[in-house]
């Protein structure tokens, strides 16, 4: 093998490594196992001495070094396991091009995971033998809520094996975002994650194992898993496997760089993902504890299991330097440099400070040529393969949607300046009719008329969220609000209780006249997604009171609630799907295409507000801001590669559209008014993407800072949080270096 194409870089470790003395037990162990299952049958995939070279037993030594020597061996026997399989994968399918063996391969491989009786197929090779001895092992003594989240991880394992072999096929290099979605669930460390709740013997209660802490911990854990293997694996990869999945290789690709600079970035977001999961486990699983009503020993159980993903963090760094699977010849010192702050027993408090530290960043010019009137940069050239068109119903849709404004007081009344949320001028610059016209060109008068009540209900509910709680940073008050929203969209139809205000009132509203047009279950999971776009705004509260831009993998994840796509994809989805089942909105393909839609719209946005947002406001939350602030980059170059990523998220879209759309319609066997259906739902997202990008054009809600309701919280925003227990806050919020994670 060739040198090493790179300097491995300096990794955060904050935790100290710890070996298991069970670790000789495990090697003996698992070599036998492996033996057993056949693993060591084929030399072109494992020999006897291979095997002990990557020393899997090292590995589960180090990742779970608090287990008894039986639980010892059974993790290690499905670390080999989980490896075999992968160059099991590599060999029969990968290398071969073998699309069609590979997705049978890995359908049959669903039956040897039964949730319920212990019942399994007759298996025919060594990744099956191996399957059905570790299930039959690891299951009896955990609850259904843990076989299901076992059951989904090791699936994911499995079957996103076939994005990473269409990539390979294709010759593509995915872009950044949609690679580290995708990493997280072919690279398993969910599935590990899962596994340490075994080891530590604490389940995570399944009650809260969905909610936002929970999830945040586990997705955060992986990134940083995934992203270190990335870079130790990098020459193996792309000298041995001929693998595009890499990070260090996405980031080269993309962001145009030497192998060493990506190389370091990877390792930046690792370091970032590591503070997004101590932060995380420090603010948000006390407050979560506190509202679920968490018992002490539940508590307790999670605190084993965020020590236990501690635990393994640390021990997969060491094995990485180890292990004869990676390049590590020239490894860095392991630990903690000293620009991230104190590590050790008692030192953590003073890491989070460090976070919370911020300067805002004045606007900037650009040395590189003249800015765009009304922004503090260029705006850049949008790649938009579609062209807008107007709904010829806009001026029925204007005088409809503003009278309703009025009634809801979303409007000043008149001589009652302040009354409302908008004054009229302010209103009428928005053009709010417009951006339905635009969005939805083919729609009828009275769809019309819907949709532009529910745009105007959503931006109503952003600004009015901005001066009653963001302004006050009043995080309280902002959860009593959101959850009371719920109570305005009766799945019945029924009453409702009486508005304090002209969201709850606006709300109360259109639900009313949406409802009738809908069936029972989409009555069931409609309201959902409308308290996702609500609730998205108490994480966008709960970092400006602590001044902290956001984690960027985090900011993306959770952009596309704040922006409320999700709200607009399922009213597309009802409108133009009626043919088709609303359980193929939840496939694989339109997830994809869905979450391709939302970034592209989401990074606009960030785009066109960013001088509302950054100047008027003091918002943190930004995604320009974020590029700014990851990469240390100028403004300009920050504006470049979020319309990059809007770039590469439009062309997936139009992937998904090309190529696996068609392979979802024969999986799924969808008859021609399904198809056509589907088809129609993706016109309407190609027309509210181009429409979307014309009304930036036209509206003034970006450009027009002077007035309206963002500045009057101006003030208490750069004063920092206010009110009980906020002091201690306070401080943080007037460090002069600026907040860098």
């Amino acid at each position: 093998m060739s040198p090493q194409p790179f300097e491995l870089p300096d990794f955060y470790v904050p935790h100290p490594a710890r070996l298991n003395p069970h670790v000789d037990a495990a090697r003996a162990h698992s070599t036998q196992w492996a033996e057993r299952m056949g693993m060591l049958e084929d030399p072109n995939i494992w020999t006897r001495q291979e095997l002990e070279s990557h020393d899997y037993g090292l590995l589960c030594a180090y990742t779970h070094p608090r287990c008894d020597v039986a639980e010892l061996n059974l993790l290690t026997d499905w670390y080999v396991w989980v490896f075999y399989f992968d160059d099991h994968f590599l060999q029969q399918y990968k290398k071969t091009r073998d699309l069609p063996g590979a997705k049978a391969y890995l359908e049959r491989l669903r039956g040897f995971m039964p949730l319920g009786e212990l019942r399994y197929p007759e298996p025919t090779n060594p990744v099956e033998h191996g399957l059905v001895d570790l299930w039959t092992r690891t299951v009896p003594s955990m609850s259904d809520g843990w076989r299901r989240r076992f059951a989904t991880s090791t699936g994911h394992l499995l079957q996103e094996s076939l994005w990473e072999l269409r990539n390979i096929h294709a010759s593509r290099i995915p872009n950044p975002v949609d690679y580290i979605r995708m990493r997280r669930r072919v690279g398993g460390a969910p599935w590990s994650a899962d596994l340490v709740e075994h080891a530590v013997a604490a389940e995570v209660p399944d009650r809260i194992a969905a909610e936002r802490p929970l999830r945040v911990l586990k997705d955060a854990f992986s990134d940083a898993v995934h992203l270190r293997n990335d870079i130790f694996s990098y020459q193996r990869e792309t000298e041995s496997e001929e693998e595009l999945n890499n990070c260090v290789l996405v980031l080269e690709t993309f962001l145009h760089l030497p192998v060493q600079q990506a190389a370091n970035r990877v390792n930046d977001i690792i370091t970032s993902r590591l503070h997004q999961f101590e932060h995380t486990a420090l603010t948000e699983l006390p407050p979560l504890y506190t509202e679920q009503a968490v018992t002490p020993a539940e508590q307790a159980a999670v605190a084993a299991y965020v020590e236990g993903l501690q635990d393994w963090q640390s021990g997969g760094h060491e094995w990485h330097l180890r292990s004869s699977r990676y390049m590590n010849k020239r490894p860095p010192v392991s630990g903690t440099a000293w620009w991230h702050g104190p590590s050790g027993p008692g030192t953590s408090a003073a890491r989070v400070a460090r976070q919370l530290r911020l300067q805002r960043p004045g606007p900037r010019g650009d040395a590189q040529g003249p800015r765009t009137p009304g922004y503090p940069f260029r705006l850049p050239d949008f790649e938009m393969p579609w062209r807008a068109e107007t709904n010829p119903h806009l001026d029925s849709a204007r005088r409809h949607a503003k009278e309703w404004a009025v009634r809801m007081g979303m409007i000043d009344g008149p001589g009652l300046p302040g009354s409302g949320i908008w004054t009229e001028a302010r209103y009428d610059g928005l053009e709010l009719a417009l951006f339905a016209a635009l969005t939805h060109p083919e729609a009828s008068r009275d769809k019309l008329h819907l949709v532009s009540l529910w745009d105007v209900w959503a931006f109503a509910l952003d600004d009015f969220f901005f001066s009653a709680f963001k302004a006050r940073a009043d995080l309280a008050g902002a959860k009593a609000f959101v959850a009371g929203l719920a109570r305005f969209m009766p799945t019945d139809g029924g009453p409702t209780p009486p508005p304090a205000n002209p969201v709850e009132r606006g709300l109360a509203d259109v639900w009313a006249r949406t409802v009738p047009g809908l069936s029972a279950t989409a009555r069931g999971w409609f309201p959902g997604h409308v308290m996702t776009y609500a609730g998205g705004n108490l994480w966008e509260l709960t970092n400006s009171i602590q001044r902290r831009i956001p984690d960027a993998v985090d900011y993306v994840e959770m952009r596309r609630q704040t922006a409320g796509t999700g709200l607009s994809t399922h009213l597309g989805f009802l409108s133009a799907s009626q043919d088709a089942p609303i359980e193929l909105l939840h496939s694989r393909q339109l997830e994809a295409l869905n979450i391709a839609f939302a970034d592209n719209v989401d990074f606009r946005n960030d785009i066109f507000s960013y001088r509302k947002e950054t100047e008027l406001e003091q918002d943190v939350n930004n995604g320009v801001l974020v590029i700014e602030d990851f990469l240390g980059c100028e403004l300009q170059e920050a504006v470049e590669i979020a319309n990059a990523v809007m770039t590469a998220s439009l062309r997936e879209f139009q992937r998904i559209t090309a190529e696996d759309l068609p392979v979802l319609f024969e999986e799924q066997s969808v008859d021609t008014a399904g198809r056509a259906a589907i088809h129609a739902y993706v016109r309407g997202l190609q027309q509210w993407l181009c429409g979307d990008l014309a009304w930036y054009r036209r509206t003034r809600r970006y450009t027009d800072l002077g007035t309206g309701a963002a500045a009057g919280g101006l003030s208490r925003v750069l004063a920092g949080p206010a009110g009980p227990g906020t002091s201690a806050a306070r401080p943080f919020g007037q460090g002069n270096d600026r907040h860098r994670r």
